[in-house]
């Protein structure tokens, strides 16, 4: 995986160079994991992708990996949203499938969302900013 790949696309070279990101994880557990997760890498700004568990939990509840590899904008703007996606979600619990926890996981740490300000967000986004 260390060695540099090219390819020819309309004439033009490419190159990609399978040198790691820094990313984090956006773990999602609940029945509208799989629902949250899509909107959180819709979101603009929000550079990654999202998988969900073969394993259904014992309330019949999803988990979702969300990777997010980059984001683009500011780290404050990004962190307001996740924030207002996360009350967001939050907020429709009571006619729609709902999310349970959001866990983002970093290589320094984990932030729990629930109680978790844009400050504390912006923070766990720095690693990301381009």
């Amino acid at each position: 995986m260390g060695k540099a790949h090219h390819r020819l696309r309309h004439g033009c070279r490419t190159y990609r160079t399978h040198q790691p990101m820094a990313e984090l994880q956006i773990a999602i557990e609940g029945a509208a994991a799989d629902i949250a997760a899509e909107a959180l890498v819709a979101l603009d700004g929000v550079e990654g992708r999202y998988e969900v568990s073969d394993a259904v939990q014992k309330d019949g509840g999803l988990t979702a990996v969300a990777t997010v590899v980059g984001i683009v904008g500011g780290v404050m703007a990004i962190a307001k949203q996740l924030h207002e996606w996360y009350a967001a979600w939050r907020e429709r619990q009571q006619d729609r499938p709902k999310i349970d926890k959001v866990l983002i996981v970093t290589k320094k740490g984990r932030l729990l969302l629930e109680g978790a300000t844009v400050e504390d967000i912006a923070k766990a986004l720095e690693p990301l900013a381009k």
